[in-house]
């Protein structure tokens, strides 16, 4: 009997650990592409606005300048994003110098603390 319930299927729920989507959109990336979207409208229609003879124009405009920021922010903060954003991690470079010191007042402390000779006289 202990070994027909070895053989039983578990069911498992696919859903858990994944990540929300609205199909296939990421949830996370629903709020800025709706911001991407109404800039690049405000952006065209309303700044660049008189530059279009017709409605074609500006949509077909509204449309591409949407894209390319959707898609930016896409590679830039999807899921993989790090492959993409690795590449761009600056190397330190380390360099040793030395600077003598300039005073910002017009103070010249090296003559005060100098120590003059004194010359002493011979009887």
């Amino acid at each position: 009997m202990s070994q027909d319930r070895d053989k039983e299927f578990r069911p498992v729920n696919q859903i858990l650990g994944s990540q929300p989507s609205l199909g296939p959109i990421p949830a996370d990336q629903v709020f800025p592409w709706t911001v991407i979207a109404l800039a690049s409208y405000f952006i065209i229609n309303g700044i660049f606005g008189g530059f279009f003879p017709d409605d074609f124009q500006k949509w077909l405009w509204t449309a591409l300048i949407t894209g390319w920021g959707m898609a930016t922010w896409w590679i830039l903060t999807g899921g993989r994003s790090w492959r993409f954003l690795s590449k761009f991690i600056g190397v330190p470079t380390w360099t040793r110098g030395t600077a003598r010191y300039v005073s910002l007042l017009d103070v010249n402390h090296e003559a005060k603390n100098r120590k003059t000779k004194r010359r002493y006289r011979r009887k």
